[in-house]
């Protein structure tokens, strides 16, 4: 183990494929979220809800990556011939022994999570899934550990808004009187963005915030 080496950070969905995981030792992605291929030295795992209390909303569990093949879902599942993905491809991903994180590394507030390309040295060290973001954008990165530092929990690289409107943002900063979203980057999106309404709770009222006034405004003096 290396500072170095790449973890990829994934969603267990469900126990079944927990299980495929713990005894068949493989996991798959699918290609359309990984189009340059699969090169992390590790994977990870962060539960959904579906899982105990123990596992839910955290990083629990990772492994070593040994090799990776494409597949189509029909060849990873065949008893489910009729799946409406059964044709779609898949990197199936070979997995060493499954090893616990201890302590695991949690999610704050509930958020949606699909992949998350990180390091080893970032990866032991993360006390919450926002730690686990490289520091590709320095400044984010310089604001998002100064706000922790004073005790304020912010979320990193989060996409919000509805399905056919989604907006990637640096940050998203709870405050009293509601979130500020932070997006960096040329253009006049990039800023500090003020969400009107009440503090919310998670991103899901983020989310519907965003959605309901049809989109955000940006504050005239930037962050």
């Amino acid at each position: 183990m290396y500072p170095e080496d790449r973890v990829l950070v994934g969603v267990m969905p469900d126990p079944r494929d927990f299980e495929i995981a713990q005894e068949r030792h493989w996991y798959r992605v699918p290609v359309s979220q990984a189009p340059n291929g699969i090169h992390a030295e590790y994977i990870a795992f962060y539960f959904t809800a579906r899982f105990p209390r123990d596992l839910r909303w955290a990083v629990s569990y990772y492994a070593r990556r040994t090799g990776h093949e494409l597949a189509r879902r029909i060849n990873l599942f065949p008893d489910q011939p009729d799946h409406p993905r059964a044709q779609e491809q898949y990197y199936k991903v070979q997995l060493g022994e499954m090893r616990e994180k201890l302590p695991p590394i949690v999610s704050l507030r509930w958020r949606r999570i699909t992949f998350i390309q990180t390091t080893w040295d970032r990866f032991v060290k993360a006390n919450e899934v926002n730690d686990l973001f490289r520091a590709d954008n320095e400044f984010v990165d310089r604001i998002y550990r100064s706000l922790k530092a004073r005790g304020i929990h912010a979320e990193r690289e989060v996409v919000l808004g509805s399905s056919s409107r989604k907006q990637a943002v640096d940050l998203v900063i709870p405050c009293n009187t509601g979130p500020v979203v932070l997006i960096t980057g040329d253009g006049q999106r990039a800023g500090a963005i003020k969400l009107i309404g009440d503090e919310a709770q998670d991103m899901t009222q983020i989310e519907a915030a965003i959605v309901a006034r049809g989109g955000v405004a940006v504050v005239d003096a930037p962050f």
